[in-house]
């Protein structure tokens, strides 16, 4: 175990600095220091060097555990054969050599490679060679070839042979694996059709150690040009037995039509037979068309199909709770959805580098083909508000949207026609063909709303943060219990971002509430105003939420150059007849990078967290534990805890208490809104003074969070959890489990891992300082690249079985038990 510690080295050295160095001195990480200038010559190849080792070990542990797997299957072989020559055979011997095909030659391949490994990881030195070794594994591939080819077949005999014999079931259903060297367990119990795959999932494991390895071997290392080929030969075999990829669903382009007059049009997503279907919808004066694209031959002229109409005097639309459940919408898990957005970004970025660097056009065409297939996903999956429309003659259809303000617009215009007086009728064939065929020269829209449909000089959108704070409302014609929501633009949809509070029967509400909302090259604001609705009969069956009555609905453009970013700006929005005033500013995502340490050391925000522990003589800071406690107790069911925001001004009361020590902490706490609590939590950690998971260890959760191999991943990311303070540790795990407790009540909280990962990780690991001197940082640079792995560093520690305290500070080695 002693030689496996030293693989951990290289983490060790980026630690030799003092523990508690204060910003400014020459240990500080600033644009100069070791950790942020991250080419320097020697230090920087031997730490290349020596994460080699780190990647190295994990993957000969590993590699252990799959040579004790492929001797686990090769166990019943002999036995089995020499029964095959007897009178009472327990398979056949064509049988055995079916099932157990080339595992023998595997077998003999892995652990020569083993054998000669394993003593240059542990007896390592920066000058140790092993290129060849890697490069003698690939070459030997053609044995996998065969195995793979023979795999079904392979399966295909071990069940028949289970089935029809019982002697043989017994041994397919329990073969035992031996444990590590190291492990406490001595034995596992595996079915023979789990270790029949060991050998399909080995190759790929090889190509991920294979990239890790390149990545962390200087090029003139005598190593590269073999490691180069080892994967450049790894990466051909990989692609020749998976050539059967899913096939993309292509994605079609838009309408629009009339022989009477066109009043609306857009792109929207129905649920059809239990799938979700991108819909070009057309509103004439006295119909309602639903049609889509027809594929047709290049330079043909495109037509559109028409899949159903109704006409306006026979629509309806149904009171939400007299609408009849809609059959069970496959819907997305919101992690998903997010990781697309982060692809998204990053593709963004490709494309902005490619141009930067006047790349070829074809590789740019290709990048913005496959973020047009991403955008496009995204926008089919990712409306969940139900619109129902009614045909009178008794079928319904179903829209599924992403704002509350598309789908009052689509029921106004539609209600608005339908003042005047309308005659039912019905299209004939050549009449609605005539129709459809109009849609094609008479639509507004013409293109899906992707952004890769944008010309390049279009606005890239805002990134960072945008305060508003919702003043008051005038207008009103009587009483009511009102409230407004803040939706933002995000790739190609609205998001609803903020709500205030219901101000209670009043015809002038004063919310006078402040709210952060984040953008991710958002172009347009919204502001909706609803009546609340307490009545529990009027709840929608589509998704089972009570329906609150729109009031009046805004939307104001956000112009990069317009925006204020320094003062205040109040601005009024008219909607139907009611005035909302309202103030913005907006904060770029760079500015709002800048962590800024508390000149008074008396407070906890902006303090080092190890200076609060100490004073208040606690494992966790009790702001952490208080805010913790308060959302366990009340906010845990709360759709979108941690992501909608509080009110800033309630947020700053409760910072001012925390601060000043207030006695009256706990009242103050227990009478606040819910989301104002979570918006103190996450400021207190966004406001430290450097991150909870520190500077200096930052360069190295970016480095193994990047590793493509589990094993050396999970010594990476645990090692560097036992490199930090105890005081960091300690609050770091109480707040995982903390989180861990909110992802359980996601069918609730709609707060998966996934979105808890994307709020809290930039807050727990973005650095103090962002080097931007002498280079131009794009907003939505820093934004892809640097949160995406944020976010990644956290997900994989929540994601992670629970990790306790006294185990990581046992000094253990974390190896993966399965390859």
């Amino acid at each position: 175990m002693e030689e496996e510690e030293e693989a951990l080295g290289f983490l060790d050295k980026i630690l030799e600095e003092e523990e508690d160095w204060e910003p400014g001195t020459p240990t500080s990480p600033g644009p100069g220091s070791p950790f942020l200038a991250c080419e320097k010559g020697e230090r920087e190849a031997g730490k290349g060097l020596e994460m080699r080792k780190l990647v190295l070990s994990g993957f000969l542990a590993s590699e252990e555990i799959y040579i004790n797997q492929l001797e686990a299957l090769l166990l019943p072989m002999k036995p089995l054969k020499a029964t095959a020559t007897t009178s009472q055979p327990v398979l056949t011997i064509q049988q055995i050599e079916t099932i157990f095909y080339k595992i023998q030659e595997i077998y003999e391949i892995h652990k020569e490679f083993y054998d000669h490994l394993c003593p240059k990881v542990q007896q390592w030195d920066s000058q140790v060679t092993l290129g060849h070794l890697f490069q003698k594994l690939a070459s030997q591939l053609g044995v996998y070839k065969a195995f793979v080819d023979n795999y079904k077949v392979a399966l295909d005999t071990a069940e028949k042979c289970s089935q029809s014999n019982n002697q043989f079931q017994k041994i397919s259903e329990e073969l035992k694996v031996k444990g590590p060297k190291d492990s406490k367990e001595s034995h596992s119990s595996v079915t023979m059709e789990a270790l029949l795959y060991k050998p399909i999932d080995r190759v790929t494991r090889s190509t991920l150690v294979l990239h890790d390895l390149l990545k962390h071997t200087p090029a003139d290392h005598p190593d590269y040009p073999l490691l180069q080929d080892a994967l450049r030969i790894s990466q051909n075999f990989l692609s020749s037995i998976n050539e059967e990829i899913d096939p993309r669903r292509t994605a079609v382009t838009t309408p629009k039509g009339e022989t009477r007059q066109l009043v609306k049009d857009g792109f929207l997503v129905e649920l059809s037979e239990g799938s979700r279907k991108l819909r070009h919808v057309f509103l004439f004066t006295d119909v309602l068309l639903c049609a889509k694209l027809k594929k047709t031959a290049v330079g043909k002229h495109q037509q559109y199909d028409c899949k159903w109409y109704v006409p306006l005097a026979d629509l309806v639309f149904p009171a939400p709770e007299e609408s009849e459940p809609s059959p069970p919408v496959h819907t997305i898990p919101d992690h998903e959805l997010e990781d697309m957005k982060m692809k998204i970004s990053a593709i963004k970025s490709e494309v902005q580098k490619e141009k930067a660097s006047k790349g070829q056009s074809r590789g740019i065409e290709r990048l913005k083909k496959k973020m047009f297939e991403n955008e496009f996903w995204l926008l089919l999956h990712s409306p969940s508000i139900p619109f129902r429309i009614h045909n009178r003659n008794g079928k319904s259809y179903l829209f599924l949207l992403s704002s509350d303000y598309e789908r009052s617009e689509w029921r106004e215009a539609i209600q608005k026609l339908q003042k005047k007086d309308l005659q039912a009728f019905v299209l004939s064939s050549v009449e609605l063909q005539v129709l459809t065929g109009s849609c094609f020269k008479l639509r507004t829209v013409h293109n899906i709303p992707v952004t890769s449909n944008k010309d390049d000089d279009e606005s890239p959108g805002l990134y960072g943060f945008l305060h508003v704070i919702v003043h008051s409302a005038k207008g009103f014609k009587q009483s009511a219990n009102l409230y407004c929501t803040l939706e933002v633009d995000s790739f190609g949809y609205f998001v609803s971002k903020a709500k205030t509070r219901v101000f209670r029967d009043t015809t002038e509400p004063q919310w006078n509430e402040e709210f952060e909302i984040e953008l991710e090259g958002s172009q347009s604001l919204r502001i909706l105003c609803y009546e609340k609705c307490y009545d529990k009969t009027k709840l929608n069956k589509d998704n089972n939420e009570i329906v609150d009555k729109i009031m009046g609905k805004g939307q104001i453009q956000l112009d990069p150059q317009a925006v204020p970013t320094k003062n205040w700006h109040v601005d009024v929005i008219e909607m139907n007849g009611i005035k909302v005033e309202f103030s913005m500013k907006f904060t770029s995502r760079d500015m709002s990078l800048k962590r800024t340490p508390s000149k008074k050391q008396t407070g906890v925000f902006g303090v080092k967290i190890s200076v609060v522990t100490k004073r208040e003589r606690s494992k966790v800071p009790y702001i952490v534990r208080q805010c913790v406690e308060e959302v366990e107790k009340r906010g845990i069911e709360e759709v979108g805890i941690y992501r909608i925001s509080g009110v800033a001004t309630d947020i700053q009361a409760l910072k001012a208490a925390f601060d000043a020590n207030n006695k009256d902490i706990l009242v103050m706490l227990s009478d606040m809104d819910i989301n104002a609590i979570a918006g103190t939590l996450k400021l207190y950690f966004r406001e430290l003074p450097e991150p909870l998971l520190t500077d200096r260890l930052y360069p190295a959760f970016m480095e193994g969070i990047a590793l493509s191999d589990p094993a050396a991943k999970e010594n990476c990311m645990m090692h560097l959890l036992r490199s930090l303070p105890d005081p960091n540790l300690i609050t770091f795990l109480f707040l995982l489990e903390h989180l861990k407790r909110v992802a359980e009540k996601e069918p609730v909280n709609k707060m998966s891992l996934h979105n808890l990962a994307t709020v809290f990780g930039p807050t727990l690991l973005r650095p103090s300082e962002v080097e931007s001197k002498g280079h131009l940082t794009l907003a939505s640079d820093i934004w892809s690249h640097d949160v995406m792995a944020q976010v990644q560093v956290l997900l994989y520690y929540l994601q992670h079985p629970p990790i306790s305290f006294a185990e990581l500070k046992r000094n253990t080695l974390y190896f993966s038990t399965d390859v």
